[in-house]
């Protein structure tokens, strides 16, 4: 693999020392083992409902994998299914003489449930597999669209979560990684910067009752690499070209790497 110089090598919830990556997965699994019961209402609410317009613009940049006759995906960090559906459902769209299939993991098992209930009540078929996303229970160049919104950086590792998307994507593959960010426009930063340290942890942790879930959310965003440091940790991982996509002023970035 190519070198790349990691400023942050992984998740680090508060009280975990730094290189404790096992302690890191642990405190990441009980902390949204405790906030998904109202997971879904904390990310529409918090976001202004902005979640879903993210969502489907990682839809419709993958849509030449979704038309595809023969097209295998597995969204990883799935939580409760809500992109992992819209795949599914957008491949049912293009394709209806498929099945809309797509391996949905996750290692939070209360997560997996609730998007076993989503397909349930959507009518399409589930694959789900509680599965760290940085050892996936899948055969080499197996993929050919990785997708995963919102959880690289809770991943213990960012190195070896690229590695191993990279590891399971065949020729020709795409990794499609929504993620937060720090805007780009000065005004905007100022009010996005006091949102997420003033109210989105004051909200969220009262309503979520989790005690601290939210404030980590706010830490891991502002530790979180830039986009240009996530393109060298993807090149560096072995992926031969990434695309940079900023969403709403730089408050998400959309990344598409390719094997």
């Amino acid at each position: 693999m190519v070198p790349v110089e990691e400023p942050q090598r992984g998740a680090l919830p508060a009280g975990i020392e730094v290189g404790n990556e096992a302690e890191a997965a642990r405190a990441v699994h009980d902390m949204f083992a405790r906030v998904a019961p109202r997971y879904d209402l904390l990310n529409h609410l918090l976001s202004g409902q902005i979640d879903r317009f993210w969502r489907r613009k990682l839809v419709r940049a993958v849509r030449p994998y979704l038309q595809r006759d023969a097209v295998s995906i597995a969204d990883c960090c799935c939580g409760t299914g809500d992109l992992a559906l819209a795949l599914a459902r957008e491949r049912a769209r293009l394709r209806p003489d498929k099945v809309p299939a797509c391996l949905a993991s996750d290692f939070c098992r209360p997560m997996l449930v609730r998007a076993a209930d989503k397909f349930e009540r959507a009518g399409l078929p589930r694959i789900l597999a509680e599965a760290d996303a940085t050892r996936m229970p899948l055969p080499d160049s197996s993929v050919d669209l990785v997708t995963i919104a919102f959880g690289f950086r809770n991943l213990a590792n960012y190195r070896v979560g690229a590695e191993e998307f990279c590891r399971l994507l065949a020729p020709g593959g795409c990794l499609a990684v929504l993620e937060f960010s720090q805007p780009t426009f000065k005004l905007w930063g100022a009010l996005f910067n006091f949102y997420f340290q003033h109210v989105l942890p004051r909200l969220g942790n009262a309503i979520s009752g989790s005690g601290g879930a939210y404030s980590y959310l706010q830490d891991s965003v502002q530790r979180f690499p830039s986009p240009e440091q996530v393109r060298k940790l993807l090149i560096g991982a072995g992926f031969k070209r990434v695309e940079i996509r900023p969403l709403s002023g730089g408050v998400s970035v959309l990344y598409l790497a390719y094997v």
